[in-house]
């Protein structure tokens, strides 16, 4: 059986090693321990295709230690004793040190976690855990305050570039430039996808060749059928994606929210989070400034709901832009948290009897509703001085409008009637 591209190309050395340059250049912590067998318990956190796997084989191979890999997927705690009781004859017999490495280490939950930290503690292993997901979220802190956290970077489309080359040359196959850069396109950062697009292409070659084919760029279009882009709709890029389109919605950049509303809605994200995201953003970062824009995010969603897709996505679209031009306040964020802060915080006071309601006889009786004041029956529609607060709290202001689009005429209107409320 033939040996995976992405196996017979790992890098033996560091030399050969591609991207991460913050890690692994020249006085870079992380090289200086790899080249003097420093060894220490790390998490490897990035995007799948970054190196994780390989960067451990080669940490491994440079300090001599036994290698034991398990995945996070398949494993469970048996298999965690098992390779511990394996360590620590390593060390008994044969007085080497040993790297536990642990592929997607975020699937292990809390209890397999706290089985690896004893043995991690007193040095039976070296932990080095791979994972695309924020260790912080993912990892128990115990056993993440005892190792060192290296963040690694997607490859960039040089570095892909590079990689392309070798395994190109490794399979005697020839592509045109467009080809190149389409394949590295396509790869958008991960090498592992790119030597999977490479391997399939090797397939196409008459097994007894040996000179260099060129291949048309029709046949690798073929091949690619689809330009998929990184998306993990579970996972921190699907958070750093949302993210940037909210902050893009609330700094009034139209172009900047659009380009990443199209970035999720081309990676797979369902459009209906989305829109529900927009009408957040709506009531969050607009507000009283402009309530239209509410009215609009719901009916995005309620468009893309009934339209699919992509007739729905220009809709969220429209409601993406329309509330990244509008004027912003979070006032009524900013009020509903004051409030909500309150009744947290404060004890469950009794409603004022004037603000209850008195529906019979008895209640009526015991003073529900006593002089409370309708409202319409007053001067200006507002009676004044009346209370709307339990009285062990008086009056509080939450909601204080901001100088931007209606909420100028609120905030006027506002002051007004509070005025007369305090009459």
């Amino acid at each position: 059986m033939t040996e995976p591209l992405a196996a017979r190309l790992r890098p033996k050395s560091l030399q050969e090693f591609v991207g991460q340059t913050h890690l692994l250049g020249k006085n870079s912590p992380l090289r200086f321990c790899i080249e003097n067998q420093k060894l220490h318990s790390m998490i490897l956190w990035g995007p799948p295709g970054s190196g994780k796997t390989t960067l451990a084989h080669l940490i491994a191979n440079a300090s001599h230690a036994n290698f034991i890999a398990i995945s996070a997927v398949l494993a469970g705690v048996k298999d965690i004793r098992e390779a511990m009781a394996q360590a620590a004859q390593t060390k008994a017999t044969e007085h080497r040190d040993t790297i536990l490495f642990i592929d997607e280490i975020h699937r292990f939950n809390k209890a397999q976690q706290d089985a690896l930290l004893p043995f991690v503690e007193d040095g039976t292993v070296y932990l080095i855990g791979a994972t695309t997901e924020n260790p912080s979220f993912e990892v128990i802190n115990p056993l993440l305050s005892r190792c060192r956290l290296y963040v690694l970077k997607p490859l960039s489309a040089e570095e892909l570039a590079s990689v392309l080359k070798r395994a190109l040359d490794e399979n005697h196959i020839t592509l045109e430039q467009v080809s190149i850069e389409r394949i590295v396109s396509v790869a958008d950062g991960d090498a592992r996808r790119l030597l999977n697009i490479v391997e399939i292409i090797a397939q196409r070659q008459p097994k007894d060749t040996q000179s260099q084919t060129i291949l048309p760029q029709a046949t690798i279009e073929q091949i690619i059928q689809q330009d998929y882009r990184r998306f993990d709709k579970g996972g921190d890029l699907f958070y750093e994606q949302i993210s940037a389109l909210h902050k893009a919605v609330r700094g009034s950049s139209p172009d900047g929210a659009l380009y990443w509303l199209c970035r999720m809605l081309d990676g797979g994200c369902d459009p209906l989070y989305i829109a529900r995201r927009v009408i957040r953003m709506a009531s969050e970062d607009i507000g009283n400034a402009d309530p239209r824009g509410l009215n609009l995010a719901t009916a995005a969603w309620d468009a893309a709901e009934k339209l699919g897709r992509p007739e729905g996505d220009l809709a969220l679209a429209q409601a993406v832009i329309y509330l990244a031009c509008a004027p912003k306040s979070n006032a009524v964020y900013t009020a509903f948290n004051q409030a909500m802060a309150d009744i947290q915080n404060l004890p469950s006071y009794s409603v004022p009897l004037h603000l209850r309601n008195a529906p019979t006889a008895m209640m009526k009786k015991i003073g529900y509703g006593k002089e409370y004041r309708y409202d319409h029956d007053e001067k200006a529609a507002v009676a004044r001085g009346q209370r709307y607060f339990p009285e062990e709290m008086g009056e509080k202001y939450y909601y204080h409008p901001t100088a931007h689009g209606l909420e100028i005429k609120i905030a006027e209107k506002l002051n007004l009637l509070r005025g007369k409320q305090n009459d």
